[in-house]
């Protein structure tokens, strides 16, 4: 009780030293202001970068894996691309058919070519279309859904008829209003049926989406569009039955792989198996480095921001002489001087902190509308304001440890 009363008059002192000297208290929390900002805003652009990323990358599937030539993240040298180059033979459509009869925690394999070619419709064209050409398990593997009409069947699949599946966006550009279904439209100036449209899945900052996708049966894609070098397949995109069985799921993928690719037992894999957990790690990874620059920034800023404190302190001191030796005089103590002094550093320092956030909260609701996606949460408000308590406490203590050892008589001679 005694603690809280003390804390309660210094608050009071320092409270009615801090109007008293408004101006110099706001040129004191500049510094303090500026430090917060920086790290709120770096805080708020890190979560929502976050949030936004593991939407999208939510939709690769947590269960699904994707089998390529390569890795997604690799770490070696040119030198090193090159020699893997020449010992990993490409993807080829007879390895996802015969993964999808030797796999048994599978629940579906679907292989997955990529090309961007010209679409037209009557008058109307589109320059550049993301066009798959892939099989009926793509439907489970990619975890799309129809929204008019229908998707591929294994006897398009089988067969390649001239069949296709467009996105939302495709629809909307190409056909204005009109039914897409049992139209017909150029890819790559060869004619191919609408049997489906997907519905739509809205833009993303890191995973193209598949509204502006146009889907067909891969032998014809191999037919009418694939004439580049092999390497650039897509992959193989396999689903497993169930995340209890993930582990169980990829080493069976790993080593059905490998007999496909007649591989030795003392041979390396020459193929990779990549999950949406890769990309989760390595983009923590990248922000972790871009936080810890953020918080060296911040920190010279609160630095900066400290010393100027410390020094509008040892001026505040300085005038206030006399009356540390009034109180000391009528029975003050060397902790009632102390904490008032520590309690009015960090007022002020708490002072910058509030309008730190709300020019922080008021940024982040620009960012968040014409940039991307930026969350001022409460870990990071709760931080900010007790970042800038302890940078109160901190830049005030020799301040406030000097104006407590102040001898009573000397301080009341001060003028």
């Amino acid at each position: 009780m005694k603690l809280l009363a003390e804390l309660r008059e210094g608050l009071g002192i320092s409270w009615d030293a801090v109007r008293a000297n408004k101006m110099r208290s706001t040129l004191a929390t500049l510094g303090i202001v500026i430090g917060i900002v920086t790290v709120t805003l770096m805080g708020a652009a890190i979560n929502g970068l976050n949030q936004s990323f593991i939407n999208s990358i939510s939709s690769l599937g947590a269960d699904v894996f994707h089998v390529a030539r390569f890795n997604w993240m690799f770490d070696f040298s040119y030198d090193e691309w090159i020699k893997m180059q020449r010992r990993r033979p490409p993807l080829r459509l007879r390895d996802a058919e015969a993964l999808a009869k030797q796999l048994t925690l599978a629940a579906a394999v679907a292989p997955k070519m990529v090309g961007w070619e010209p679409v037209k419709y009557k008058t109307r064209s589109a320059n550049l279309v993301r066009v798959i050409g892939t099989s009926d398990a793509y439907l489970q593997t990619s975890g799309i859904n129809v929204a008019e009409g229908r998707f591929l069947n294994a006897a398009d699949a089988a067969g390649g008829q001239p069949v296709c599946v467009i996105g939302s966006d495709v629809a909307t550009n190409l056909f204005r209003g009109e039914s897409p279904i049992g139209q017909r439209i150029k890819i790559a100036n060869q004619s191919s049926q609408v049997i489906g449209v997907l519905e739509k899945q809205g833009s993303s900052m890191f995973v193209s989406s598949e509204d502006n996708n146009i889907i067909i049966p891969i032998r014809e894609f191999l037919a009418i569009i694939w004439n580049g070098p092999l390497y650039n397949w897509d992959g193989i995109v396999v689903k497993a039955s169930g995340l209890a069985q993930l582990d169980e799921a990829r080493e069976e993928l790993r080593q059905a792989m490998r007999r496909i690719r007649h591989l030795r037992p003392d041979e390396p894999d020459d193929f990779g198996i990549n999950q949406q957990d890769q990309f989760v790690k390595w983009f923590h990874k990248q922000t972790g480095t871009i936080a810890l620059i953020g918080l060296f920034v911040t920190s010279l800023s609160l630095f900066v921001g400290g010393i100027g404190i410390m020094n509008i302190m040892f001026v505040s001191v300085a005038e206030r002489t006399r009356e540390i030796g009034v109180r000391k005089a009528i029975g003050a103590k060397r902790r009632n001087i102390l904490l008032q002094f520590l309690v009015e550093a960090a007022c002020i320092c708490l002072m910058g902190g509030l309008i730190g956030l709300g020019i922080a909260w008021l940024t982040t609701l620009a960012v968040s509308h014409f940039f991307f996606p930026a969350t001022l949460s409460w870990p990071i408000v709760v931080v900010a304001l007790l970042v800038s308590l302890l940078t109160g406490v901190v830049s005030g203590f020799l301040p406030a440890w000097r104006a407590a050892r102040m001898d009573p008589v000397d301080a009341l001679r001060s003028e």
